[in-house]
């Protein structure tokens, strides 16, 4: 059935796509006269779609940039996929779990099932992670060549050009050019803050590698051997990102990009078997805090 309502939902899906549309095109899909079609344009500009008309042999329609944000209409496979990016970003985000709890209420009950589905088998662990203003800021800036000054891991006064914010391992970086060190530097976004950009812009310099980009966000990789096979400390190690293999029946080992090495020290101790950390040095300092930490819980106090 090809009523009024069901058609402007048509016509708006089609026109959603990006593409410039022709009348004639638009018409013939829809079924209907280019009389019909012209009037179910205009109700969606009442609506608030900004619908442009381009002049030409018959004329052609397509949705650009307007001053509010419109309904969108998706499909089935855009719900879903819509719906479980913003459940990862819901844990860090007010703004990402405000936009899921508004999808799904309007979620029709075959998509409810799908996305019931989804949510109870998947599970997000989320930590440190970076304020969405501050990204905001530093890609804007970086898109503008704009100098940015800001405070990394409690030292004030950074001042950088930004290149790119990367997002490396589920951690987002920013690779920009230390003025004060004169040297390509990469920092972990969720340690910046008090993010200014006075204004001062910059020329770009020279072009660089994709392999810098990954190689400076690398950085030495955690090794962790657990004396356990996989099958034990796979649901016990509750990482957000790393590769466990097997080393062999009754051994495995966990490799971890760099990250936070006091909270993998202590998700290593969680799982609950005997293990050994192969390095890197930052790891084994952590743990070895941890075991000092542990060791004053414990010891008997003395008495008053």
């Amino acid at each position: 059935m090809n009523g009024p309502s069901s058609r402007l939902l048509e016509l708006l899906s089609l026109l959603q796509t990006g593409r410039a549309w022709p009348a004639r095109d638009l018409a013939e899909r829809l079924g209907t006269t280019p009389r019909t079609l012209r009037r179910d344009l205009d109700r969606l500009r009442e609506f608030g779609y900004p619908v442009e008309s381009a002049r030409g042999p018959g004329g052609s329609y397509r949705l650009v940039a307007g001053r509010a944000m419109p309904p969108l209409v998706l499909t089935d496979e855009e719900a879903i996929a819509a719906v479980a990016g913003l459940r990862m970003a819901a844990a860090v985000s007010e703004a990402a779990d405000g936009a899921l709890r508004k999808l799904e209420r309007v979620l029709p009950p075959r998509l409810r099932r799908r996305v019931s589905a989804l949510s109870a088998v998947t599970h997000s662990v989320a930590r440190r992670a970076p304020d969405l203003a501050v990204v905001d800021t530093l890609a804007v800036a970086a898109h503008a060549r704009r100098d940015v000054r800001f405070t990394y891991r409690d030292e004030a006064g950074r001042r950088v050009e930004p290149y790119r914010v990367v997002v490396l391992d589920r951690r987002w970086y920013l690779l920009a050019w230390d003025l004060d060190r004169a040297d390509w530097r990469t920092f972990r976004v969720d340690r910046i803050a008090s993010v200014e950009v006075p204004g001062s812009t910059f020329a770009p310099r020279e072009s660089l590698p994709d392999s810098m980009v990954h190689r400076g966000a690398s950085g030495p990789r955690g090794v962790i051997d657990f004396e356990a096979p996989v099958s034990v400390v796979s649901p016990r190690l509750h990482a957000e990102a790393g590769e466990l293999a097997a080393v062999g029946e009754d051994r495995c080992r966990y490799t971890s990009p760099p990250d936070d090495w006091a909270w993998l020290a202590a998700m290593a101790a969680m799982v609950g078997v005997p293990y050994r950390v192969e390095g890197p040095p930052e790891l084994v300092a952590e743990t070895e805090r941890l075991v000092a930490r542990a060791a004053r819980a414990t010891a008997p106090r003395s008495p008053a």
